[in-house]
């Protein structure tokens, strides 16, 4: 099976794009002649994905916005993987962690059931919690070192938490090459420390659009010295960029916007 990053690496080849679209279905969002159960979220995601998957790197489902939908919810979870263009990797954000039975019982899911690509994972737990993930070796594993929301501060920041998860990832990196991280593009300062200490491996990097993270910035701090090594993740700016009946069509605007400013900011620090 091929691995995670060579799936990128193609994706990313065969689209001229770094970017990742978040599916994030949320009903309080759906334009308004969508239906707000499970039958406008399916409507929702698959035109979506049908009008920006010449323009993506790969789609990151967040299981949540899923799982609101009650046992419907998971059957399209499972299914997205089949909507989804075989080419494009699936990146399934579930920020799993637990140990021993519990957390390989977490990745059979992800990677049995739901076949997933890759998968966010909260790594607070420790090895233990992590390598049942790991034990899928062609499978990404991204581990939460720096998220983009204001409540970083709480835990990650004050004891230099992100920085010791970079650490760990990089020592885990020998034997697990497809391990990689998570980290937001609104603290442009900390990612190139955090690029610093993880240098080979791929970041998937939310933030940019909705939350502000700017991309320049971005790619000068996160990039790898051979290559930008960089997932950019948009949910919200390419999602919901209309309300109206042409939702798909603003959508692929949006997605066709990014990607330029994306491969624009590339050459621009290039």
């Amino acid at each position: 099976m091929m691995p995670f990053s060579e799936l990128i690496r193609n994706a990313t080849a065969r689209n001229k794009s770094h970017l990742c679209v978040g599916l994030d279905p949320d009903p309080e969002k759906f334009p308004d002649h969508l239906s707000k159960d499970i039958n406008g979220a399916r409507t929702f995601v698959e035109s979506i994905i049908d009008s920006t998957s010449d323009l993506v790197c790969c789609y990151k489902p967040n299981c949540g916005f899923f799982e609101q939908f009650g046992w419907e919810g998971v059957q399209m979870l499972e299914e997205l993987r089949s909507m989804i263009p075989a080419h494009i990797p699936m990146l399934l954000d579930a920020k799993r962690s637990d140990i021993g039975n519990t957390a390989t019982a977490y990745a059979k899911s992800a990677f049995d059931v739901i076949r997933a690509d890759a998968i966010t994972v909260n790594p607070l737990l420790g090895r233990d919690s992590i390598e049942p993930f790991t034990i899928y070796k062609s499978k990404g594993v991204f581990l939460l070192a720096l998220t983009s929301n204001p409540g970083a501060a709480d835990f990650q920041l004050p004891n230099d938490l992100h920085y010791q998860v970079c650490d760990f990832a990089s020592s885990m990196a020998t034997n697990c090459p497809e391990v990689a991280l998570v980290a937001g593009a609104t603290r442009p300062d900390d990612l190139r420390e955090i690029r610093e200490r993880f240098p080979n491996g791929l970041i998937l990097v939310p933030g940019v659009g909705s939350q502000g993270g700017e991309l320049e910035e971005t790619i000068k701090a996160g990039s790898r010295h051979d290559d930008l090594g960089l997932i950019i993740n948009v949910s919200r700016a390419v999602l919901y960029a209309s309300s109206g009946k042409d939702f798909a069509e603003a959508a692929r605007d949006a997605a066709s916007h990014f990607r330029e400013q994306i491969n624009n900011a590339i050459s621009a620090t290039a």
